[in-house]
């Protein structure tokens, strides 16, 4: 190749690369997120990037506790979703999230899955105590298996030692317990009420628990103090707290706060069953999802 063809083939190249070079680059966020928020943090994720286009945002989904555990042990990230609160304590303990920084998004409640047949005619909790049934739960330390622990131990300490008999398996989150009972290989198993929305929940049976005896799960949020992108990682944390957040967390089986921002979107319960849970003498329980209107 001539010299002179040879010397503008390596002036192109090098603009090319220099030009390259100066593009910004994408912003990207690094959201660690609790297991059973993957689906809802998938459609959240997909409506949050059509207003920012040129973000880019990794989900990763684990156990609460695990993600916590990582967060401690420094694995980078820009955004913390629990299941509970006390993981992200831990967080905060470690200097990860800023307190002040912490808000409850959504909330969650507590089922009674069996697969469709229901083979071992499994009609309510009390049922979980008799014999010759195989029973499959999440892991401990998981926030499922805190808020199963404490509804169990709201039916009695026999009950309690009754029921940990059947406990044939215990699954890493509370995706895995649902998959198992969908697949026949149990016969009951205790998921959140957002787990039996989808494909699976069409396999399996799903039996409401009493409001005396069922947990209230909280999910918080934050930007976490070493983030690399603070800026885009509060706006999407804003963008969680918004109304437009809240009905997709609705069709996805979960509750709204009370309270989500300054501008709290519209009352997702009907107003008679706001009057019931009023009555109740645990309120907070009352969470009952309703789909966003048709149309």
């Amino acid at each position: 190749m001539p010299l002179g063809r040879l010397a503008a083939l390596i002036v192109s190249l090098s603009f090319g690369l220099n030009c390259l070079a100066q593009e910004p680059a994408a912003q990207a966020l690094t959201v660690f997120a609790a297991t059973s928020l993957t689906d809802v943090f998938e459609a959240l994720r997909d409506e949050f990037l059509q207003a920012n286009p040129d973000a880019g945002i990794l989900l990763n989904f684990s156990s609460s506790s695990t993600l916590a555990a990582q967060l401690i042990q420094g694995a980078p990230a820009d955004v913390f979703a629990s299941a509970n609160e006390r993981q992200m304590e831990l967080v905060v303990e470690g200097g990860i999230v800023a307190e002040d920084d912490v808000r409850i998004f959504a909330h969650n409640q507590l089922v009674l899955i069996t697969p469709g047949d229901n083979p071992a005619d499994v009609d309510s909790i009390r049922d979980l105590a008799g014999e010759d049934l195989l029973l499959v739960l999440a892991a401990a330390g998981t926030p499922i298996r805190d808020y199963t622990d404490a509804m169990f131990a709201s039916h009695g300490a026999e009950f309690v030692d009754d029921v940990y008999l059947n406990l044939v398996s215990e699954e890493s989150n509370v995706r895995q317990v649902a998959t198992r009972v969908a697949l026949g290989e149990a016969d009951a198993g205790i998921v959140y009420q957002s787990d039996v929305i989808g494909a699976v929940g069409g396999q399996l049976r799903t039996i409401e628990i009493e409001a005396a005896h069922n947990q209230l799960a909280s999910y918080p949020i934050a930007v976490l103090a070493n983030s690399g992108n603070a800026s885009l990682a509060a706006g999407f944390v804003e963008f969680v707290l918004s109304n437009a957040a809240a009905s997709i967390l609705v069709e996805f089986g979960f509750c709204a706060p009370a309270i989500l921002s300054e501008d709290p979107p519209p009352k997702l319960t009907p107003e008679p069953m706001l009057e019931a849970a009023e009555e109740s003498e645990d309120p907070e329980t009352a969470c009952r999802p309703q789909p966003p209107a048709s149309g």
